[in-house]
């Protein structure tokens, strides 16, 4: 009745409402459905011989390749969230919002942060891999490649859970004496970590899933990384070489459902410390 009722006084508003709904169970089961093909095609296919410490031509393994992921997401993020958080702290506390310099910083900031990867890539060939000769494919140049892709993902949400934070909080610290840079570490940033989080918890899953900017900096090499110049794939590069080959479609299938897992435990990590962090800082 209630329905009826809003479609004959509102049948605009209505209609608008249906559509949302329709898109998102288009959305959703899109999703499902891609993660059910996946798990169907791959399960199978998953044996020990993939997860054998040495990748050899017979075994595909892919044990090398997930802990050179694990491995180059850890010092990715080692180099771009500092960065990224302190240049979004100037942003968004220090800087003035009226300077044209300012405004120009976050046009640009926008613009690499909607750069394709395969872009990235050849950069980081350019000026990593041929202009560092002593580098060439490795995982250094894939590091510093994708360090440079993430932050301005890492930037842009964490200038905005900054400025999410209730001005009230900085007025309450400056008014108990507090200067700026102690009240930005102090109550601002923590109250912001949520926020931060969820950008890193993105800037994760664009790690562990890229493949175009890795294959032009870090190399296919299938073997487990022993330096920062030592040439390694990621999971992903190596679910791409083994589709690019053509004659191990179904330990592709299966890479794939390893490379499935890994995110979303990885993301559902990183959840539940965020929810964890937002939990203490709550009750603080």
């Amino acid at each position: 009745m209630k329905k009826l009722k809003e479609l004959k006084n509102y049948p605009f508003s209505f209609l608008l409402k249906l559509t949302v709904y329709f898109a998102a169970i288009i959305t959703a089961a899109v999703a499902v459905f891609i993660v059910v093909y996946i798990l169907i095609k791959g399960i199978p296919n998953l044996k020990p011989s993939l997860f054998s410490i040495e990748f050899t031509s017979s075994n595909q393994s892919m044990l090398p390749s997930i802990i050179n992921t694990f491995y180059i997401t850890a010092l990715t993020l080692l180099l771009a969230v500092p960065m990224g958080i302190f240049a979004a702290i100037y942003l968004a506390e220090y800087a003035n919002q009226n300077n044209p310099v300012v405004r120009l910083i976050r046009l640009a900031n926008e613009t690499l942060a909607g750069i394709p990867s395969i872009v990235y890539g050849l950069f980081g060939f350019l000026a990593f891999v041929i202009s560092k000769r002593d580098w060439g494919y490795s995982v250094a140049s894939g590091v510093l490649t994708l360090a440079i892709m993430v932050l301005p993902l890492i930037i842009r949400t964490t200038e905005e859970a900054l400025l999410a934070v209730d001005s009230t909080y900085r007025e309450g610290s400056f008014g108990l004496g507090a200067g700026k840079l102690r009240t930005v570490f102090k109550i601002v940033l923590p109250s912001a970590v949520p926020g931060i989080l969820a950008g890193v918890i993105l800037a994760i899953g664009r790690i562990v899933g890229e493949s175009a900017a890795l294959i032009y900096t870090a190399g296919t090499v299938p073997d487990a990384a022993e330096s920062l110049t030592s040439s390694a794939s990621t999971l992903s590069v190596h679910l791409y070489r083994l589709i690019n080959e053509g004659h191990y479609v179904d330990e592709a299938y299966a890479t794939a459902v390893v490379l499935l897992l890994v995110v979303l435990a990885v993301n559902g990590l990183s959840s539940l410390v965020a929810g964890k962090i937002a939990k203490s800082t709550g009750e603080k």
